[in-house]
């Protein structure tokens, strides 16, 4: 295998370029999720060059492709990127800035998308040295609900073959480009959007008694929820509750009849996650209830909490190590952001790692910001790494 592994390395150099220049046609030409028509052309072309074969038109953009080595019944392995942009509007001054405005590659599917292109290229080159099969998902609308993800599975993507485990990496500022990082067991949380409407009775601020007042209603609601999250849930099991968005129309003087108030849940815990949503939908109906008021507590179910499998991830761990040396290997804290790769991740032994893509001398930004950028050394280590990864698992569970 360690011959394997420099072949790997050698490929990986010499593709560099060429996947540098998929990455920049990929960051000039972004789309919106589940809009990424062109992108999937685009990738589906990259695919009939390398003479890979593919089925397009899954939740209609997305696109499933196989690498079938030797005894390729044997086992399969499944390797995943996703292709959309977000709304944001390019700042960078570089050659490959957006070409189309207000859409942008701000959190790095460009990376993932050209560096599975590039993983594809090297295991079809090498597929005579291999058993088993390397099932390849581009996968549509990351970015927004109910998530591309889950729309692929209910299509079936994971049948027909059946991957024994899926990898998936993710680009991450926070770490120099030539690192990775990994993390066993819960990762990442899930992420619901929680949307509440206070009714009350609005005024002359001046004489309360004569109102029913939304807004103080809606303070206590805030509170209150607050108080749930750190006093009912279970210590072991990390939650977060947080309102980014308040609406009152009143003025200095002038109370208002409702109050709109948007916000996020997350948490590592699907059993008590479903338990939280009842008991704030209760507690806020009946705290605006107590006080003259109502409140129509509306909750937006989004991506389940991400688990990493503990064998799959040690195995891709190892195999970092051994690509990259165990200093470029870092462990991962927890995170409260959410990624739909964890509806794969809910059904296969999965692991889904981070892509070191900083360049401190370069002042990169951080994730969905409008100068985002990436060291491109990090597409040398993304496209080797994974076929590496890949390798190795179809090996161990052989």
């Amino acid at each position: 295998m360690d011959q394997l592994l420099q072949k790997i390395k050698a490929k990986a150099s010499e593709i560099y370029d060429e996947i540098i220049g998929v990455r920049r046609h990929l960051h000039q030409h972004p789309e919106l999720s589940f809009k990424e028509y062109q992108t999937s052309k685009y990738v589906c072309s990259k695919l009939d060059e390398y003479n890979i074969p593919y089925k397009a038109g899954i939740v209609e953009t997305g696109i499933v492709a196989l690498i079938k080595g030797k005894n390729p019944t044997k086992k399969t392995i499944a390797l995943r990127a996703d292709l959309d942009a977000l709304p944001i509007v390019e700042e960078n001054d570089v050659a490959y800035k957006s070409q189309n405005k207000g859409v942008m590659h701000a959190c790095g599917h460009d990376v993932h998308t050209s560096s599975l292109l590039g993983c594809a290229k090297i295991l079809n080159e090498l597929k005579d040295e291999f058993e088993g099969t390397i099932k390849l998902i581009f996968q549509p609308g990351e970015e927004v609900l109910p998530g591309g993800a889950s729309l692929m599975i209910a299509e079936g993507v994971l049948e027909n073959p059946k991957p024994a485990n899926i990898i998936g990496q993710h680009v991450y500022p926070q770490l120099e480009a030539g690192k990775v990082g990994f993390r066993s067991g819960m990762y990442m949380a899930s992420a619901d959007e929680i949307y509440v409407t206070v009714n009350g009775k609005g005024g002359h601020a001046a004489l309360p008694h004569l109102n029913v007042d939304p807004i103080l209603i809606s303070s206590h609601i805030i509170v209150a929820l607050q108080q749930l999250i750190s006093r009912v849930l279970p210590p072991t099991i990390p939650a977060v509750l947080s309102f980014g968005k308040i609406e009152g129309k009143g003025a200095t003087n002038v109370i208002p009849d409702q109050v709109k108030i948007e916000g996020t849940f997350r948490a590592m815990n699907e059993e008590w996650r479903s338990i939280a949503h009842t008991k704030m939908k209760k507690m806020a109906e009946s705290i605006a209830e107590s006080m003259g008021g109502s409140c129509d507590f509306r909750i937006e179910v989004g991506y389940p909490y991400l688990e990493n499998d503990e064998e799959t991830t040690r195995l891709a761990k190892q195999s970092a190590v051994e690509y990259l040396g165990e200093e470029n290997v870092i462990d991962l804290d927890l995170r409260m952001t959410a990624e739909d790769f964890a509806y794969f991740s809910q059904i296969t032994p999965a692991c889904f790692y981070r892509l070191g893509t900083n360049n401190k001398s370069e002042n990169y930004t951080g994730l969905h910001t409008s100068t985002f950028n990436v060291d491109e050394k990090a597409l040398e280590t993304s496209t080797g790494l994974m076929a590496w990864i890949a390798l190795k698992q179809l090996r161990a569970i052989s």
